[in-house]
């Protein structure tokens, strides 16, 4: 019997071995790919194949199982396992002779990755990168596991001793190996369809998910469960959200706290690269020190989103900084010279320059005496206190042993404490560590880097042009809006044969790899709405309303609701997900959800609000059994719930009065609005087209003037910001039923 819960190893396992016996470094296949991760592999031995009917044609013409591995270049033990593995000529030679290998990036193939990691976590009750699968000629999973070491070990299994078992399996019993695989892709088959729901959950499923997520809370750490801690931003969204709906209560106090909360001890923790900023994926420990050090984008985004909201609602600069320090970080290293978002920055460097030898987390961890030699006595001395340096290191959860002598730094102590402890000013104390960062910066970016992953991946641009959009809102920073507006251009540029409202997954030097999933469309109209918000350039509205349509023609599901992945062309993808899971990433469908909402409202749309009603019903069933697992859906549905404010400034963009009515609109943390300049030009024709509304909205005196309304029903308009933040703050008046 070969399908069986494979092992999946945990870290502390994990041992690295030297691979033996390599031959002359010759390319394979993988050498005329783009993506970052499959050229990693370009020069194994192994006889890589892409993803594509090469592979299966030969799989089937030579009677071979397949061998799929799955991961992408940021991925530590990904590099692990192919040190270890697709590096030995011994494995690469057993491999070439009974298997047919096949390499997907998971980031370039979301749908392949989703089908087989379901397989996996169905089989062995976990997942992880790198994916490790046996399928049948015809893409039928059979086996499947995360990383293997080369060898037995510990009473498991190695790789070598593995795949001799499944080649013998192969061979004595193929008839039995392909009636299971075809089981377990009906089992699969039924799983991609959620179960069908005829109505809504009520307003009381945000009280249900509020104590659902408060009962994980850790009120010491912040954060959520216990090690490894994951950001996961949507959590927090959703408890932004559930504070806005009554910020007085004591529920609503106690959900801000959580939120904010969590976000002071990750901004002071070891996860936040606190010389170059940005933050690492997660924290091996539960106190956020010591982290796994990949830096990826989607992170990036939604954590400086996450951070401007705490600043709106609080208005300490701290929350302000913290999103600046992740932007500037995006603009420094994440940014391609033509405007678009990288990817990620890998965990590992090499341990010294000229050294084959690599180490996770070897670019951003320090030696006690090196700090020392870099700041001196008296400023190492500050620097090192506040920062949790110490002379034989300072990483107590060192599963690997790998940070050993060295430190991860971290704020250990606050800045008062920092301050009473060398008899200064908190403002001399600030001055000084603020003097430190540099110069270790500075020393830092002599080291080897990390490997970058510089393809451009459209759904985490999305976000990120949301939250520089955002940003630019917020902190009234016009590179920011800069920033958001260059990535929208050139991923305008570069969509799908020549058409703007067709999309790539991603971009690497002048190709786009895969159409577009619905989480391409749905992030990136996101961020073009957020870029209309901010620029008020309506150009940005109408790509966004055109690649609505688009996503709707391509991914919706006209029977049951919501959005599909996929489109369903490729008939090697297995099933069609509907995905509805709010990760490290938004389900598209939740994102989807808030966008059709913010067009309804925008530009009084019944159909969009409609559809937006079939989504929330659609998963109804996963919401009422487990909302804490759809935290960005509710979100939405907070929005189908109660009518958002329609905000209306009637002036000249870039006249003062106009100014002072936006920078009021964007001081207070209003999360359900939708927001249109009536400048009497371009942008206000584009919406009375649509919205008779829009034809007579003039400005009192000559004066920008304000319109708050509900369901286009406005209070009465002012000039006045005072008069303007009452109205700002003010509740809703109407609650929305729910469509049946």
């Amino acid at each position: 019997m070969v399908i069986a819960a494979c092992w999946v190893a945990t870290a502390s396992a994990f041992a690295q071995a030297s691979p033996s016996g390599l031959p002359e470094r010759r390319p394979n296949r993988l050498i005329r790919e783009k993506s970052p991760y499959l050229l990693q592999h370009a020069y194994n031995p192994v006889d890589w194949f892409p993803w594509g009917e090469e592979a299966f044609a030969k799989a089937r013409r030579e009677n071979k199982p397949i061998f799929l591995s799955i991961g992408y270049s940021t991925c530590h033990w990904c590099h692990v396992m192919e040190r270890e593995s697709f590096e030995n000529a011994e494995v690469a030679q057993f491999m070439n002779g009974r298997f047919v290998s096949i390499k997907v990036d998971r980031e370039e193939r979301p749908d392949l990755d989703k089908v087989y990691m379901t397989f996996v976590q169905a089989t062995t009750g976990g997942g992880g990168w790198p994916m490790t699968l046996l399928l049948t000629p015809d893409l039928k999973p059979f086996f499947g596991g995360t990383y293997f070491p080369p060898d037995d070990r510990w009473g498991r299994a190695g790789l070598k001793s593995l795949l001799a078992k499944i080649s013998e399996a192969w061979k004595a019993d193929r008839a039995s190996i392909e009636a299971h695989a075809s089981a377990a892709v009906v089992a699969l088959q039924k799983y991609g369809k959620p179960e069908k729901s005829s109505g809504l959950p009520g307003p009381e499923i945000f009280d249900v998910t509020y104590h659902q997520i408060a009962a994980g809370f850790d009120s010491a750490n912040g954060g959520f469960g216990r090690a490894p801690k994951f950001p996961r931003p949507v959590t927090l969204n959703f408890l932004f959200s559930a504070y806005a709906r009554a910020p007085e209560s004591d529920q609503g106090k106690r959900t801000l706290a959580m939120a904010l909360l969590t976000l002071r001890k990750m901004a002071d923790g070891g996860i936040h690269d606190q010389i170059g900023g940005g933050f690492h994926r997660y924290a091996v420990d539960g106190v956020w020190h010591v982290p796994h050090f990949e830096k990826m984008l989607y992170d990036q985004a939604q954590l400086a989103t996450a951070y401007l909201a705490a600043f709106q609602i609080t208005h300490e600069t701290f929350f302000a900084d913290s999103a600046r320090d992740i932007l500037d970080y995006v603009r420094r290293d994440m940014t391609d010279g033509n405007g678009g978002f990288h990817s990620a920055e890998d965990a590992d460097s090499r341990i010294a320059a000229g050294k084959s030898e690599r180490g996770e987390g070897a670019f951003y961890v320090w030696t006690r005496d090196e700090i020392v030699l870099l700041l001196g006595g008296d400023r190492a001395r500050i620097f090192a206190f506040h920062y949790g340096v110490e002379a034989d290191g300072n990483a107590a959860t060192d599963p690997q042993g790998e940070f050993a002598g060295k430190n991860i730094l971290f704020v250990r102590h606050t800045l008062a404490e920092t301050a009473r402890k060398f008899g200064l000013s908190e403002a001399d104390t600030a001055r000084a560590l603020s003097e430190c960062r540099p110069v270790l910066f500075a020393a830092r970016s002599r080291r080897p880097r990390p490997n970058r992953d510089d393809k451009i991946i459209t759904a985490w641009n999305g976000l990120m042009i949301s939250a520089f959009a955002r940003a630019a809102q917020v902190l009234d920073e016009p590179r920011y809006l800069e920033a958001a507006r260059r990535a929208a251009e050139f991923l305008r540029g570069t969509s799908a044969g020549g058409s703007a409202d067709r999309l790539h997954r991603s971009y690497r030097e002048g190709v786009g790899a895969a159409e577009g999933f619905a989480d391409d469309y749905a992030f990136l109209v996101q961020g073009l709405l957020d870029l209309y918000e901010t620029s008020f350039e309506v150009r940005w509205l109408e790509w966004a309303q055109r690649l609505q349509a688009t996503q709707d023609a391509l991914f919706w599901d006209a029977a049951d609701g919501g959005y599909f992945g996929t489109t369903g062309r490729d008939a090697t993808v297995l099933f069609r997900d509907k995905e509805d899971y709010d990760g490290a990433e938004p389900s598209p469908n939740s994102v989807a959800a808030q966008n059709l909402l913010r067009f309804a409202f925008l530009l009084d749309q019944a159909p969009a609000r409609k559809k937006a009603g079939q989504i929330l019903a659609a998963f109804s069933i996963r919401l009422a059994r487990a909302p804490s697992a759809l935290p960005q859906m509710l979100v939405a549905a907070d929005w189908w719930w109660g009518a958002p404010k329609q905000i209306v400034i009637a002036g000249r963009l870039n006249t003062a009065d106009t100014h002072a009515l936006l920078a009021e609109l964007q001081r207070q943390f209003v999360p359900k609005k939708v927001v249109v300049l009536a400048d009497g030009g371009e942008g206000q024709q584009f919406f009375a087209r649509q919205v008779p509304f829009f034809h007579d909205l003039p400005a009192n005196d000559g004066r920008a003037t304000a319109y708050v309304c509900e369901n286009y029903v406005c209070q009465l308009p002012t000039t006045s910001t005072a008069k303007f933040a009452e109205l700002l703050a003010a509740k809703k008046t109407t609650v929305d039923k729910p469509a049946r």
